[in-house]
């Protein structure tokens, strides 16, 4: 597989350990030190920032350049030539669709977006105050008591099935999650209606009216799942792939994700913006907020400008840019105070040198909370929204590991305590 070797040469080892260099169709190179634990060594990485956790076909990322692929396709063209489930389609199979199978696959999606009558039972037993987090988190993991008996993951057609089903109930127990939490009845998905226009309908729907939902709001919600589908081997998807390698049903496993997206390191950063910018409260703060910003003895940063992967620009902020307009224009929003802070805001980080120099642009939680804000739904939702939108990254990861050959995942440790004692009596 490799002709490339690298060595590693230790004091006290009388030879040089010889390790394979592997390539890959794109990216850096990476040394497989999978043979050290043989020879008494284990490597140290904490974070594992520089440590390839498996091999994978469907994400790839370049955060120096600012690009993002699914399955080779630039997530820009993405956005603007194709649907959320199209993309889902893409990240499960390796391709688009073509017309026959985009159909049978949004029909496939369309007629598993019910779920289980017994389901609203597990909502009746949450507090009207519980986070919609918390209850996504357990309800996405009660549908293992569901789909369990005949499920086989090593079974292709199982796996599908799988995948067809959490695709197609995410946005429809999201629903619950805020239906339950302001005390409305719940919505049934409505067959004749895209997936995005469906979960906003039963978002906000109720039954006392007839269906109205804005094709421009339904087009922004699409493309917000659609950015959001996968980006490679993040905290969520490695501990989807951690809790399946372990034969785990796939439902547990998506409720594992769900819980590492919960963290506000990761999931929480576009709530952490519509926060930051009630803190501002007014324009004539913003100034002082800048200043703090460039201020290196001052800890406080703000939030959705720059990002932990891309170290030029987010690809996805320049399309969710652009949906930003459209809402705030559908809405007539525009003299919201809230929503003339994120402009002014996004105005000097695109103009002033600091910002610039340091490549601290707008990234894609900026802009998403701004939109999902003025769509009406509200920051608890935030992170809820997103799991939805990540699902087919968290399935389509599960499905390729067991496709594969792969082993339990059990990273080491640099142990730092007590060598061996004794209990004194």
């Amino acid at each position: 597989m490799s002709e490339k070797k690298a060595q590693l040469t230790i004091d006290g080892v009388d030879k040089p350990i010889e390790l394979p260099v592997y390539e890959g169709s794109t990216g850096p190179d990476v040394i497989d030190v999978s043979s050290l634990v043989g020879q008494g060594f284990f490597t140290y990485d904490p974070g594992f920032m520089s440590t390839a956790s498996c091999e994978s076909d469907i994400t790839f990322i370049d955060g120096d350049k600012g690009v993002l692929l699914h399955r080779g396709y630039p997530i820009e063209q993405l956005a603007a030539n194709v649907s959320f489930l199209d993309t889902c389609f893409l990240l499960l199979n390796g391709e688009l669709p073509d017309a026959t199978e985009k159909g049978e696959f949004e029909n496939t999606i369309r007629y598993h977006t019910m779920v289980d009558e017994q389901i609203h039972n597990f909502f009746k037993g949450f507090p009207r105050t519980s986070h919609p987090m918390a209850m996504l988190l357990s309800v996405v993991g009660a549908l293992s008591a569901f789909y369990h008996d005949n499920l086989d993951n090593d079974n292709p057609e199982h796996r599908k099935i799988v995948a067809h089903r959490i695709i197609a109930k995410m946005p429809t127990l999201a629903a619950m999650c805020y239906k339950h939490g302001v005390g409305q009845p719940f919505m049934y998905p409505q067959n004749d209606m895209g997936f995005a226009e469906n979960f906003l309908h039963m978002m906000f729907g109720t039954p006392c009216d007839a269906p109205n939902v804005s094709p421009i709001l339904a087009k922004a919600m699409d493309t917000i799942f659609l950015l959001h589908a996968d980006h490679e081997q993040n905290a969520s998807t490695s501990t989807v792939r951690l809790a399946g390698s372990s034969g785990a049903n796939p439902y547990a496993c998506i409720a594992s994700g769900i819980a590492a997206l919960w963290g506000p390191a990761h999931g929480g950063a576009n709530e952490a913006v519509l926060a930051q910018l009630a803190e501002i409260g007014d324009e004539k703060n913003i100034e002082e907020y800048i200043l703090r910003a460039k201020d290196k003895d001052d800890p406080f940063r703000l939030m959705g400008f720059g990002h932990r992967v891309y170290k030029n620009f987010d690809p996805r902020a320049t399309v969710m840019r652009e949906i930003c307009n459209e809402v705030l224009d559908d809405l007539g929003v525009e003299d919201d105070p809230l929503f003339r802070i994120a402009r002014k805001l996004e105005k000097i980080a695109l103009e002033d040198d600091y910002f610039i120099d340091r490549k601290l642009y707008p990234n894609v939680d900026f802009y998403s909370g701004i939109i999902l804000k003025a769509i009406g739904i509200p920051t608890s939702m935030f992170t809820v929204i997103f799991s939805t939108g990540r699902t087919p990254g968290w399935i389509a990861h599960w499905d390729e590991m067991l496709s594969s050959s792969f082993r339990i995942g059990r990273p080491r440790q640099l142990y730092k305590g007590h060598t061996k004692r004794t209990i004194k009596v």
